[in-house]
């Protein structure tokens, strides 16, 4: 059961969607809450690939962030486990819907104390996430 879900419709078709997350460029540029830019060192995206990334926020700190992909299907899902703290595991799925596609945001974090605590700051971020998100698909 997710401690976190946050959905959004985009007017772009699931492979529009899903390749705004494939490119590490496009998504250095739209990953994370307003305000944040990205810098990545390892992207392989595939079924037990790394994903290391630094995040800056607006504040001028770094904050540092591995995962690793646990799943992927093509213009559907991509799972992901976070696995420096905090830890948690993001499911990112995609479903046609009419000409669009709607996007499941589903996170389920291990420090269910944690989760708890941080609710409203991360489920803002999410939907700020999913906002640059439709903004970047928008481009076309």
């Amino acid at each position: 059961m997710p401690d976190f879900r946050n959905e959004r419709i985009l007017e772009a078709s699931p492979s529009v969607v899903f390749q705004a997350h494939r490119d590490p460029k496009r998504l250095a540029v739209w990953w994370g809450p307003d305000g944040f830019t990205n810098t990545f060192t390892t992207f392989e995206f595939a079924p037990g690939g790394k994903w290391s990334f630094v995040m800056h926020g607006p504040d001028g700190k770094d904050y540092p962030n591995e995962s690793v992909f646990l799943e992927i299907q093509e213009n559907a899902r991509i799972h992901i486990h976070h696995v420096c703290e905090p830890r948690f595991h993001l499911d990112i799925r995609l479903h046609p819907h009419g000409s669009g596609t709607r996007v499941e945001w589903l996170a389920e974090f291990e420090n269910k104390t944690f989760a708890k605590s941080m609710e409203s700051f991360l489920l803002s971020a999410n939907e700020q996430n999913l906002d640059r998100l439709a903004a970047e698909v928008a481009k076309g």
